[in-house]
């Protein structure tokens, strides 16, 4: 149990926790406090140093490392989801579906690809008619007719 008395550990063990913490409260904030945590570690690893620079250590690793890094590892690992909802967009954009009710007052609902969506148009649909999907929005296609 004397190990658990050594700063290096318990700075090792503190930065682990935060660590699975971001798994749990994804944000990219904790992940620096851990990643400081492990630094201050290091340095207690190597050099006998007081609580007052071991804090003052891990509040410097972590907050250099927010301010430096978040930006880019955001960037980086969570960036790409414009991508995917372009990609996603354009399965439905352009497409003709089937108005399978007659609008009213703008919307219905239409069939595409074999699926009931909610649908609204300017102009006046019937029923059994081909529209062409203008946009979606959420669970709404917006359609005009053929």
């Amino acid at each position: 149990m004397e190990i658990l008395s050594d700063p290096a550990v318990i700075w090792f063990l503190v930065g682990l926790g935060l660590l699975l913490l971001e798994l749990v409260l994804p944000g990219l904030v904790i992940l620096f406090f851990g990643a400081g945590a492990w630094i201050t570690a290091l340095v207690c690893a190597f050099l006998d140093i007081n609580l007052n620079w071991q804090i003052l250590i891990f509040l410097v690793a972590s907050l250099l490392g927010i301010v430096l890094l978040r930006r880019y590892l955001k960037k980086r690992f969570f960036g790409k989801k414009d991508k995917e909802t372009e990609d996603q967009l354009e399965e439905f954009i352009g497409r003709k579906a089937k108005a399978i009710e007659d609008f009213k007052d703008g919307a219905g609902k239409v069939d595409f690809k074999g699926t009931r969506w909610s649908a609204r148009s300017d102009a006046a649909v019937s029923k059994g008619k081909w529209v062409t999907i203008q946009s979606k929005e959420s669970l709404t296609l917006y359609v005009k007719p053929k």
